[in-house]
């Protein structure tokens, strides 16, 4: 995945981390529910009665938002280097990982840290790790352009 970082401003990303923060603050007080991807997810494969609308409009939002950016301003340009296969594998594995780690980068660095839950502090330096080492594994072990 290439990303243009001479598009790149402080100002565009502070407002988007203000953004999430809030719409992460305002989910937890005013449902007592945490902003997680994968808990989200998941609670639509297994609904429990009552369960079903809330998490299928959060869904929609995440599909919705950036057809309604597009109307205001061009999404920025994007080009996945991956093929299919990768990307299924990937996919699986980050499915795997947040199933393991009992939640996602949403739920622990975003919510769970705001609530300074040190089971997120370390599921998030975890994520982050892995992270780091994986590319610098495939950037200069592996070599993968």
């Amino acid at each position: 995945m290439t990303l243009d970082l001479n598009a790149f401003t402080p100002a565009s990303a502070l407002a988007g981390g203000v953004l999430i923060g809030l719409a992460a603050a305002m989910f937890v007080l005013f449902n007592g529910r945490i902003a997680g991807i994968s808990g989200i997810l998941g609670g639509l494969l297994r609904p429990k009665r009552g369960d079903l609308s809330w998490r299928l409009a959060f869904v929609i939002g995440l599909i919705i938002a950036p057809a309604a950016y597009q109307i205001f301003a061009a999404l920025p340009a994007s080009r996945i280097d991956a093929g299919d296969v990768m990307l299924v594998v990937a996919g699986l594995l980050v499915g795997l990982g947040t199933r393991y780690g009992a939640g996602c980068t949403s739920g622990h660095g975003v919510c769970g840290l705001s609530r300074l839950s040190v089971r997120s502090l370390v599921a998030t330096l975890i994520f982050m790790a892995a992270g780091f080492a994986t590319v610098f594994v495939l950037r200069h072990v592996v070599v993968v352009a």
